[in-house]
């Protein structure tokens, strides 16, 4: 009985270690907009809003078959929508700033969702190769980017201020569309072109990853879905390529 309360003794005399010191800061929750599916959101709702300027671009562009003076009509009111009730220009400088948002949001959510991906695995397996679509694929999507800034940059330079165009920036929008794409500047034909095609493939890729993160891309819909991401941004790009093709080959004049 005696050793029994010794030992119980012995054993409430030994300290209990000192908690471990704190630094202060914990961890909270990551914030909604910077976790993978807001990421994700801020780049589906980005992404959806440069499609559906592409769509109304285009078709403005299409404008232009109907005459010189139709497409310079459109292009006017695109300055001078609002007035009297807004300074001239306003909505348009509006539109061009929320577009400017928009990519720089899409452009910082698809490198931080890859590095984000790349952090998850940083050790590559050496028995596991790449699939090479996938391969494919980034490497489109990384060099299709570049082309597609260094392309909006010319066609803003172009087409929008004049700054580089033949005709310059005091002439009408349709005289300038048809001296930017002339016989004689086929590079510049070539590069819109291929510039478009880049756009394309990011968009018919956007579109397919879009119906795959709402979870659409299943069982028969799958095809179904492919097909009309392709279709689509096909008919989109061969909208806006009608213009400088129909330039070259003489029909617009």
């Amino acid at each position: 009985m005696t050793s029994i309360i010794e030992r119980g003794r012995a054993t409430a005399a030994v300290p209990t270690p000192p908690p471990a010191p704190t630094t202060g800061r914990t961890k909270g929750p990551r914030p909604a907009h910077r976790s993978s599916n807001g990421q994700k959101a801020v780049m589906a709702i980005s992404g959806a809003v440069l499609v559906l300027f592409l769509i109304g671009h285009m078709l403005g562009n299409l404008k232009i078959f109907l005459g010189a003076e139709s497409f310079n009509a459109y292009a006017e009111w695109l300055r001078t929508v609002g007035e009297p009730a807004l300074p001239g220009r306003t909505l348009l400088t509006l539109t061009e700033i929320a577009l400017v948002a928009a990519v720089l949001l899409h452009m910082t959510s698809a490198v931080a969702l890859a590095r984000r991906a790349a952090k998850a695995r940083p050790v590559k397996y050496a028995a596991r190769r790449k699939p090479q679509a996938r391969g494919y694929v980034a490497r489109t999507m990384r060099y299709g980017g570049v082309i597609i800034l260094l392309f909006v940059i010319w066609h803003l330079l172009d087409l929008t201020f004049g700054v580089v165009n033949p005709e310059g920036a005091t002439a009408t929008p349709y005289d300038r569309v048809v001296e930017g794409f002339a016989p004689a500047r086929w590079p510049v034909t070539l590069f819109y072109v291929i510039a478009l095609i880049m756009v394309g493939l990011h968009l018919r890729h956007g579109l397919w990853s879009a119906f795959q993160t709402l979870g659409l891309a299943r069982g028969r819909t799958r095809h179904i879905l492919s097909v009309s991401a392709a279709a689509g941004s096909a008919v989109l790009i061969l909208g806006f390529l009608a213009v400088p093709l129909a330039v070259l080959i003489g029909v617009l004049k």
